[in-house]
C-alpha cells in the first residue's frame, strides 16, 4: 500500500492526525478514536507499511510517531496543485476587488 491508499481510509487520517501532536502509545489512540484495539492495530500496521508511521518498543509499550520522509513525497506531489489554485484564488480576488 501507499502513502496515498493509506490516508484515503478516514480513520487512518484521525490517527495521523493524533499523532501531529507527537509519539503516542497505541493504547492511547484506541481511547481517543473509540475503535477497537485490534482495529487500530490494523490501521497503525498499515500506516507503518506506507511509511507514514514509525513504532519504537518502550518495555511492552509500543509508541507511535509520523515518519517525515514519506509526507515530504507527499507534499511534493501536492506542489503544482497548490500553484494551480493559487491562480485560481488570485482571479477571485481580482474579481472581487473589481466588484467592490
Amino acid at each position: 500500500m501507499d502513502a496515498f491508499e493509506a490516508i484515503a481510509e478516514p480513520n487512518r487520517r484521525r490517527i495521523l492526525d493524533l499523532l501531529r501532536d507527537g509519539e503516542r502509545p497505541a493504547g492511547d489512540m484506541v481511547e481517543a478514536l473509540s475503535i477497537s484495539q485490534p482495529g487500530v492495530s490494523k490501521h497503525l500496521r498499515l500506516l507503518r507499511e506506507a511509511g507514514l508511521v514509525r513504532m519504537r518498543a518502550d518495555g511492552q509499550r509500543r509508541l507511535y510517531s509520523l515518519a517525515p520522509d514519506e509526507f515530504a513525497a507527499i507534499e511534493a506531489w501536492l506542489e503544482p496543485y497548490r500553484g494551480f489554485w493559487r491562480t485560481k484564488l488570485d482571479a477571485l480576488e481580482a474579481h472581487l476587488e473589481r466588484d467592490q
